[in-house]
């Protein structure tokens, strides 16, 4: 276990925010991470994953835990279907190919999503008509306070719209090191609902798709649209998207008839916030060293040495905007630091 003072977290954020950790941990096995939280359970505390879904607004003045713990393994299987058990610090996207791989189906519609596995449980990662609380089994987390084994099923964990348990009730107290999924191994649910996905495949001829085939073009979707972080710093989606009742989108409707929607039941509108942030005439739009992805309004970008204040600071004005012209709230997606 080596702790190192005064660390700078540039690399270890998607937006290449220059924050510093007052002290900085690499965590490589739960052995190592049940050591550190013995000690140091009591002292102010900061888990890292990935950095992606994440704004440092200022230094980080705690022990920063970096969970790199790794490992896939499978743990049970029938004829049509598997139990994998992926470790924290694996690569959200690299394990999504890694079943590919396998031919095992469910998260090709989450591919090209940043991030680590430990994380994708308190997000509900999803993508594209799937998310990840239809393939999640469990997964098990350590108790911060006294490093007791906790081990988490779907329905403890509360998921909802881009929310779990670890961001509400348990926020803060638990740190997750493995997530157990179950995927098909045959007569995979494809998912081409989204019109996106269908006229990726239709421009590619494809009318049978394979799992494979549903994964090249989400990817090619996103990077079409999505800025690579090693390129230009972001942390993807920045806002959440809103869901409204019929009566308000009936109100919304009648100002702005090209309106765009999803229908999640007969009382709630799901209405694209990069839609109504682009109406509202930020899509694209640069203030001195960050601003707004100009092919996908939801993406604040930092072009090289913003500071997570400024971004912060543009991503309230967007709020304030969109609610001043369309009377809708939007929620940041990103945890702001």
């Amino acid at each position: 276990m080596t702790i190192i003072n005064n660390v700078s977290l540039k690399s270890f954020n998607t937006f290449g925010i220059a924050a510093k950790a007052q002290s900085y941990c690499d965590i490589s096995s739960t052995e190592n991470l049940i050591s550190v939280l013995k000690e140091h359970h009591k002292s102010p505390l900061f888990v890292l994953g990935g950095g992606s879904n994440m704004l440092l607004t200022k230094d980080i003045e705690a022990l920063v835990l970096h969970i790199n713990l790794k490992g896939i393994e499978i743990i049970s299987e029938t004829d049509n279907s598997v139990i994998i058990k992926a470790m924290a610090g694996e690569n959200w996207h690299n394990f999504v190919l890694w079943c590919l791989e396998h031919n095992f189906g469910g998260i090709e519609n989450l591919s090209l999503i940043p991030g680590n596995i430990g994380t994708a449980p308190i997000q509900n990662i999803g993508a594209y008509g799937v998310e990840l609380k239809d393939v999640f089994v469990s997964c098990e987390a350590l108790r911060i306070d006294d490093q007791s084994v906790t081990t988490f099923s779907k329905s403890d964990c509360n998921f909802g719209y881009r929310e779990s348990i670890f961001k509400q009730d348990l926020k803060g107290q638990y740190i997750i090191t493995s997530v157990n999924i179950e995927l098909t191994k045959t007569k995979h649910q494809l998912h081409t609902d989204y019109g996106v996905i269908r006229n990726e495949l239709d421009a590619n001829g494809i009318n049978e798709p394979t799992i494979q085939d549903i994964s090249n073009a989400v990817i090619a979707i996103r990077q079409s649209k999505l800025p690579d972080p090693k390129e230009i710093g972001n942390s993807g989606s920045f806002f959440k998207n809103p869901i409204i009742s019929a009566e308000e989108f009936s109100a919304l409707e009648s100002n702005f008839p090209d309106v765009p929607s999803y229908k999640i039941s007969d009382e709630a509108i799901k209405v694209p916030a990069g839609w109504l942030i682009e109406k509202a005439g930020f899509k694209g739009k640069r203030f001195n060293d960050y601003g707004v992805h100009n092919k996908q309004a939801l993406v604040l970008v930092n072009y090289g040495n913003a500071s997570g204040k400024e971004i912060f600071e543009l991503a309230k004005l967007i709020q304030k905007t969109v609610q001043r012209l369309f009377n809708i709230s939007i929620e940041t997606e990103v945890n702001i630091i």
